[in-house]
């Protein structure tokens, strides 16, 4: 009930005896009183928190009332506005509801433990859990499902989220869930709501993970910033123990000599804005003796010609740089593009599936 509501019923019209007609009102029907009179006031209810079967009984009452006098409606409000001032405290209903009010302030791996000891989950729609899930939690339960409640989820997923995802199961598989979506349309929405339920369970019975990236892309992030005899080193001893899982981290890799192929011309000057002059010039004297020198090209190609030759002009008086030096400089230029890359400022082209580091 709004302020401006309750601020119209005066402490007399709060006090006084109640009406016979106000004496003779179920709570139900009170409730129904509140909730019309709330919804004239404009204010926004959200009455999807309540379980359905009170949902369902309030809008039978509702739709079972004709009229109400003032009088009748003021002493209504006003019994209503006093059990609101009486109330000190409310406590969430039930385990699902103390985790929500705890989230965040007590550790995940105790929210996980009493949710799966007491078998309930998080409040709320289980669909918005399950279309914020990624996609790579989604598929193994996808795989695991019937078609038929693979279709269900495909079908609660926002369209491009659901395409991304058909497109990464294999086609027969695919196949059969799009044809299975054909024959949902009987599906009742309580079926689609016991699915989402399951569903969101699996999900949250996810074990707390330690890291927020995968070990590809710590490993990447890591080797990104080693020097390059240490990273390909590395890079050698991994494809000795697991070649797919070497090739996935050259891929993740992002170096001086990667500058070509993944750094777009047009994001060249924004890049180079990022990085003082003296360590930029370093960098470029550096990339020719260094075996790199088609990536100090594509910097000065896609740089203005009055920049490129002010650069060009400060290299050969800088003459020979000594290769940590180089290394160093040009090390600054790539950790440059990954926070610009990070802040959603540029975008790196990305490797086809195939193609190493």
């Amino acid at each position: 009930m709004s302020s401006t509501s309750i601020a119209r019923i005066t402490p007399v019209q709060a006090t006084r005896p109640a009406s016979a007609a106000a004496a003779r009102l179920t709570r139900r029907q009170k409730a129904a009183i509140i909730v019309r009179f709330l919804l004239n006031e404009g204010a926004d209810i959200r009455l999807t928190d309540l379980p359905e079967d009170l949902q369902e009984a309030l809008t039978a009452q509702m739709g079972a009332m004709r009229y109400v006098d003032r009088d009748t409606l003021v002493e209504v409000v006003a019994e209503f506005a006093g059990e609101l001032e009486a109330m000190g405290l409310t406590f969430p209903h039930g385990m699902a509801g103390a985790l929500s009010a705890l989230d965040g302030r007590i550790s995940a791996q105790t929210a996980a433990r009493l949710r799966k000891e007491a078998g309930v989950r998080q409040i709320g729609d289980p669909w918005e859990q399950v279309r914020a899930a990624p996609l790579d939690d989604l598929l193994p339960i996808v795989e695991a499902e019937s078609a038929e409640v693979a279709a269900v989820m495909l079908s609660k997923l926002d369209v491009a989220h659901a395409a991304e995802l058909l497109s990464r199961l294999p086609g027969q598989v695919a196949r059969r869930i799009t044809y299975a979506v054909s024959q949902t349309e009987a599906v009742t929405p309580v079926a689609v709501d016991r699915i989402g339920l399951a569903l969101a369970t699996q999900l949250s019975e996810k074990p707390p993970v330690a890291f927020d990236h995968g070990p590809v892309e710590r490993v990447g992030a890591i080797l990104n910033s080693s020097p390059s005899a240490t990273r390909d080193d590395v890079l050698s001893g991994l494809e000795e123990e697991d070649r797919d899982f070497a090739a996935r981290v050259r891929r993740a890799i992002f170096t001086f000599v990667h500058i070509p192929q993944r750094l777009a011309p047009s994001d060249v000057p924004r890049v180079m804005r990022e990085v003082d002059q003296t360590r930029l010039v370093s960098a470029l004297a550096a990339a020719g003796p260094a075996g790199l020198g088609e990536a100090a090209e594509f910097i000065l190609e896609n740089l203005s010609k009055r920049m490129a030759g002010t650069l060009r002009e400060e290299m050969e008086e800088a003459g020979s740089v000594k290769p940590k030096t180089g290394e160093e400089a040009m090390t600054e230029i790539v950790n440059a593009i990954r926070r610009l890359e990070a802040a959603g400022e540029i975008t790196l082209i990305m490797p086809d599936e195939g193609e190493g580091g």
